[in-house]
């Protein structure tokens, strides 16, 4: 599943594509020094859009940890999205890109392929989230997962939950059914690429 993404647009840039869409974007934390990286992995501090309690239309803007432990103590990057409604704690998780990683097709090689996923003329996408607050390190989020689309099988037997431009405001309102906007991309949607 997906444990490495990319993001390279800026605060400005993010703010204007939510503008587009009629979303208010705050800055509970102050605006955020969101610097460009090839590589988010996990346990990394990644931006992410919050449901604003009782304002529809809006989202916080903030940094936040990517994966709290689990009973195991192993970190709880991805979650299962199946059969759950996910009524509070929302979040987007801002990004341009994801990669998954296959077994190398190259004879002798010992590194796994790494494919780069972006959205076909998109240069931002949104991942479903949740976010929780935890002893062990305050507050942090998950991405959700779900059976693959068309554009990732190939690659991986499950993939991210990457919503429609037009499910973002719905997603940060936690009365809209989870299940309503969880579902996959048509084929196409996405183009794919080997970096590594």
């Amino acid at each position: 599943m997906c444990n490495d993404y990319r993001l390279k647009v800026d605060v400005a840039s993010i703010v204007e594509d939510f503008a587009d869409l009629k979303i208010k974007i705050r800055f509970g934390d102050g605006t955020p020094n969101v610097e460009a990286r090839d590589d988010i992995k996990i346990t990394d501090v990644g931006p992410i859009i919050r449901t604003v309690e009782g304002a529809h239309g809006e989202g916080d803007l903030v940094q936040r940890r990517w994966s709290w432990p689990g009973q195991n103590k192993r970190p709880v990057y991805n979650f299962r999205s199946e059969g759950r409604e996910f009524t509070s704690n929302r979040c987007l998780i801002l990004a341009d890109g994801f990669y998954e990683f296959t077994d190398p097709t190259e004879k002798g090689k010992k590194r796994k392929d790494k494919w780069l996923f972006t959205r076909k003329d998109q240069p931002l996408f949104c991942i479903a989230g949740i976010w929780r607050e935890t002893q062990d390190v305050g507050e942090a989020w998950t991405m959700l997962t779900m059976e693959p689309g068309p554009d990732i099988a190939p690659y991986h037997d499950r993939q991210i939950v990457i919503l429609e431009r037009d499910a973002w405001a719905d997603w940060l309102d936690p009365s809209v059914p989870a299940q309503s906007l969880i579902r996959p991309l048509a084929a196409g949607s996405l183009t794919v690429e080997q970096v590594g």
